[in-house]
């Protein structure tokens, strides 16, 4: 069967950057399975995955925009260290649930600190950085109009709330 929308697709994958470092794997957590055409992956690997087929080897190059995006200096800011109503010990690395101007929630992530300021970056750990997968294809079959509707691939129990 070949890989097409709506599509359960499930696949080994080892993604790089241009410099070769690992950034990701599926080795060692199992295999990853993701419904085609619901943007559960980034666009320029779903579009590469169209039409291949189980047993399919492939290498893709995915430039920012069809990746996470580029990386947008008006995302990153200086907030007072007040601002950060916690007990817990903050350092750079932490990541954060903030509410953008629009009033959706984004993910932010410590950069610096200093003595009166935290800085934050609310772009995608990987916004700015071309990305390369080595993606082998295990299996394809069609989703189930459950998975369709809630827009993933269920594993064995789902037994979360839709």
């Amino acid at each position: 069967m070949k890989i097409t929308d709506n599509c359960a697709v499930t696949l080994d994958y080892t993604l790089t950057d241009d410099q070769g470092t690992v950034l990701d794997s599926s080795e060692g957590r199992g295999d990853f399975t993701y419904l085609h055409g619901a943007s559960n992956i980034v666009p320029g690997l779903e579009n590469a995955l169209t039409g291949k087929d189980s047993g399919d080897e492939l290498t893709v190059h995915v430039e920012p925009d069809q990746g996470y995006g580029d990386h947008i200096k008006d995302l990153i800011q200086k907030v007072p260290s007040e601002m950060f109503e916690t007990d817990q010990e903050i350092t750079v690395g932490m990541q954060f649930h903030a509410q953008s101007a629009e009033g959706q929630m984004v993910v932010v992530t410590v950069t610096e600190m200093d003595d009166e300021t935290i800085t934050v970056d609310g772009n995608h750990p990987l916004a700015g950085t071309a990305l390369n997968f080595a993606v082998n294809v295990i299996d394809v079959r069609e989703a189930t109009e459950e998975e369709i509707a809630h827009g993933h691939v269920h594993s064995g129990d789902c037994s979360h709330d839709h």
